[in-house]
């Protein structure tokens, strides 16, 4: 028996009482019959993935929790990847059509994300997570058997009173698109009848098209099927989370480093720490309590202790613990002067600080500062980087440089390591190679 499956016996309460704890839920279908099917019944549930990319983000995060929350509980996950969907596209949350991918592309995408999943679900035992892909039953259906059969349960005027659709009808809505919603009832509708899937979890953009899947079960099978969404990962002020200067913050060390990650969670809002708490660590709710009520100084001991929970999650402990030393090495216990960046250069190292590799060479005669910082891409521009020292944001080895005209050399370097700051937060680290 693996950690997971030893993690996820039965719990004593219902698991919609820990999901509405944590604050998860937002959405739901018939609520006091899905409350009762939980206290009766172990359930059958889906969460779907479109294969988009080949790592999952922050943005699947909260779905990965529910879906381990469930599992724990004894609920069977299903994990739907939309291998026949994502050939159109949810048009969800959207202003334009997503790009369509291949066969091969989405295969090379599903097996990335087992491995992203696997941390969370188990894939053995008697409640055992499964992967199907509805390409399998969706890629060869006869379209007008289809249209005749399950497009004659659905009303154009409500589905165009859908909040996904509507943001769409602006700028331009394809026939392709407006078939999504039916698909992906149909999904519920295969789910349902090959594996006894009666609920359907997503983030609350996906309400419509989870309400078209329970309306269809009901109205063809005349079975109850429910429905539930969950909040998505924002800010106190509304602000979708995991979005980065670079771009998606991703589960995938290749993509998003696990120092960057380790970085992002460390310097949260104060106001987003016990909802962080709540939806993304398996804390219990009096420690998440006690955290998120610190204040002022004290909330930053809350926030190492959310980015290290998030980080060992995706990344192993191994991981956290680097990036978490690497942080107290930079941030905490610097000793002062270049000492104290080659204490944190080495720390980093070990937590995939963002760094150059240089050549010795390329120090024999110096190098510009500007120059330097262009190369190591901590700057956009050579303007930017004036402007930069003249506001006292550039450190080097951690002491502050105004000089346009500096030159660096080897001399700079301590054991091979030289360490550029920029602002409060950004860190690169040089190395001579």
């Amino acid at each position: 028996m693996n950690k997971l499956q030893m993690e996820s016996k039965p719990q004593s309460r219902s698991v919609f009482e820990i999901l509405d704890e944590r604050g998860f839920i937002e959405q739901i279908t018939h609520l006091d019959e899905l409350k009762e099917l939980f206290e009766k019944e172990k359930v059958s549930f889906y969460i779907g993935f479109d294969p988009t990319a080949d790592s999952l983000h922050v943005g699947h995060f909260v779905s990965m929790m529910v879906a381990s929350h469930m599992q724990k509980a004894g609920h069977t996950p299903i994990i739907l990847i939309g291998g026949g969907t994502a050939m159109i596209g949810d048009p969800s949350g959207r202003t334009d059509m997503r790009q369509m991918l291949t066969v091969q592309d989405i295969a090379y995408n599903v097996s990335k994300f087992k491995i992203q999943l696997s941390k969370f679900l188990s894939f053995e035992g008697d409640n055992a997570a499964i992967i199907v892909n509805n390409a399998d039953w969706l890629l060869g259906l006869n379209y007008v058997e289809f249209i005749r059969d399950i497009g004659a349960h659905f009303s154009v005027n409500r589905m165009l009173s859908a909040e996904c659709f509507k943001q769409r009808l602006e700028k331009g809505l394809s026939f392709l698109e407006f078939n999504y919603m039916l698909m992906q009832s149909y999904d519920f509708l295969e789910l349902f009848r090959k594996y006894g899937c009666k609920l359907q979890l997503g983030g609350n953009d996906q309400w419509s098209n989870i309400l078209g899947g329970v309306d269809l079960i009901r109205k063809v099978e005349v079975k109850p099927a429910f429905g539930l969404t969950f909040k998505l990962l924002t800010t106190s002020e509304g602000k979708k989370m995991g979005k980065t200067q670079k771009g998606a913050l991703w589960l995938d060390s290749e993509k998003t480093t696990p120092y960057d990650f380790y970085q992002y969670w460390r310097n949260v809002d104060d106001a987003d720490v016990k909802n962080t708490l709540c939806l993304l660590t398996f804390l219990p709710m009096d420690e998440v309590n006690r955290l998120g009520d610190l204040k002022d100084r004290e909330i930053n001991d809350a926030k190492k202790i959310l980015a290290f929970e998030i980080t060992k999650l995706i990344h192993g402990e191994d991981e956290a613990l680097k990036a978490k030393e690497a942080t107290e090495a930079l941030f905490e216990n610097r000793v002062g002067g270049a000492a104290g960046a080659s204490v944190g250069a080495r720390a980093g190292a070990g937590a995939d600080m963002p760094s150059t590799v240089m050549s010795l060479s390329d120090f024999t005669n110096g190098i510009n500062v500007l120059d330097l910082l262009l190369q190591t891409t901590v700057i956009p521009s050579k303007s930017e980087g004036r402007r930069l020292l003249q506001q006292g944001g550039i450190f080097i080895n951690c002491e502050k440089v105004d000089d346009f005209k500096l030159l660096i050399t080897i001399n700079n370097f301590i054991n091979n390591e030289l360490m550029i700051k920029k602002g409060k937060k950004v860190y690169h680290k040089v190395i001579i190679g």
